[in-house]
């Protein structure tokens, strides 16, 4: 474990960098607000990421209480790592920072590596209510629980129960959303996100 360097400044913000500024600790939160995930499957979901930083990453956010780390019940072995309390409040964090660097995006670069989950936070952002919503792009499917005070926040694959809303969407469309270049409502309206669904999430998206 590295031991925690300082900004040594008496600033609440220089603080929190302390904790959350170095490399990849705030992309690894992105991840399991996906709820608990392996070791092998953040280091899937993060391209670019050397075994031995991120190994370093998990056990500082494990020491200054972002996460948690437990064993997977028989017959599971391997071990999963979670977010506190702590590290949940990150959200907005996140949220914001998503916002701010929309005018960053751009056009996908060629080197650049795209999961289908990454666009969950924008999504999160630009939806209002509450519930579950299944989302399915070329690049695979995922799920976001829209309004939720605990737990993940969005997951891979398939809604674990009857969502609320399905949106089905290409990816040109959800990064649109993502830049802020169109709102999910406009997409909605022009027929570039299909709404299906008899929750009162897709109700209010296809009445709006």
């Amino acid at each position: 474990m590295s031991p925690r360097r300082s900004y040594d400044q008496y600033c609440s913000a220089a603080r929190a960098l302390d904790v959350v500024g170095d490399r990849w600790t705030l992309l690894i939160v992105r991840e399991l607000l996906a709820g608990p995930r392996r070791y092998t499957d953040l280091h899937a979901d993060l391209p670019g990421v050397s075994t031995d930083v991120l190994a370093s990453r998990l056990k500082d956010m494990e020491r200054d209480g972002l996460t948690t780390r437990r064993r997977l019940p028989p017959p599971g072995v391997a071990y999963v790592y979670e977010l506190a309390p702590r590290g949940r409040e990150l959200l907005p964090v996140l949220q914001a920072l998503g916002t701010w660097g929309q005018a960053e995006l751009g056009e996908r670069r060629p080197t650049d590596a795209v999961r289908a989950h990454w666009f969950a936070l924008p999504l999160l952002r630009a939806l209002e209510g509450e519930g579950l919503v299944e989302v399915r792009l070329e690049e695979g499917e995922f799920h976001l629980r829209v309004g939720a005070e605990e737990g993940p926040v969005y997951g891979d694959g398939p809604a674990p129960g009857e969502p609320d809303a399905r949106l089905a969407l290409d990816t040109g469309t959800c990064t649109a959303v993502a830049r802020g270049e169109s709102s999910v409502l406009d997409a909605v309206r022009d027929g570039r996100i299909t709404v299906s669904g008899d929750g009162t999430l897709a109700k209010s998206l296809r009445e709006a």
